[in-house]
């Protein structure tokens, strides 16, 4: 494998993270949002990932990267509470809140934050070690 596969999978992985932070940031912000309906509710999105395995077999481009299949929402029930005053109650006297955890979704950022470093760090280190190779040379 090419020492510059790397950067791609790398990068790759950059990439699915910022989308998992950008998600975890958009359940947080709508954490305490109301509705007066139950369809109209925020509802938790979460990223789907795959790697995706190059084939072995292929000189050309062998390696792997980090895939996004795409965004769930979450098939979990909103949050019903009864507060028959508020002004954005239904006509039964309950309001509509999302399902989000935040204690879930700050250990999702936590997690991705770190997973983004990782991949940061190794980023750094193939570079070194490339211009180290290249420092032999001279």
């Amino acid at each position: 494998m090419s020492s510059l596969n790397i950067f791609g999978i790398a990068g790759s992985g950059m990439n699915a993270e910022n989308l998992r932070l950008n998600l975890v940031s958009s359940n947080v912000a709508n954490a305490n949002a109301v509705s007066s309906s139950e369809g109209d509710v925020y509802k938790s999105r979460q990223p789907v990932f795959a790697a995706q395995l190059k084939s072995v077999l292929d000189k050309r481009q062998p390696g792997s990267e980090v895939r996004v299949l795409g965004v769930i929402e979450s098939d979990a029930p909103p949050i019903m509470q009864y507060e028959p005053n508020h002004p954005m109650a239904d006509a039964n006297g309950f309001i509509y809140k999302p399902n989000v955890n935040t204690i879930e979704e700050m250990a999702n950022m936590m997690s991705a934050s770190r997973s983004y470093q990782n991949n940061v760090e190794v980023l750094d280190t193939a570079k070194q070690l490339i211009l180290q190779t290249l420092k032999l040379g001279s």
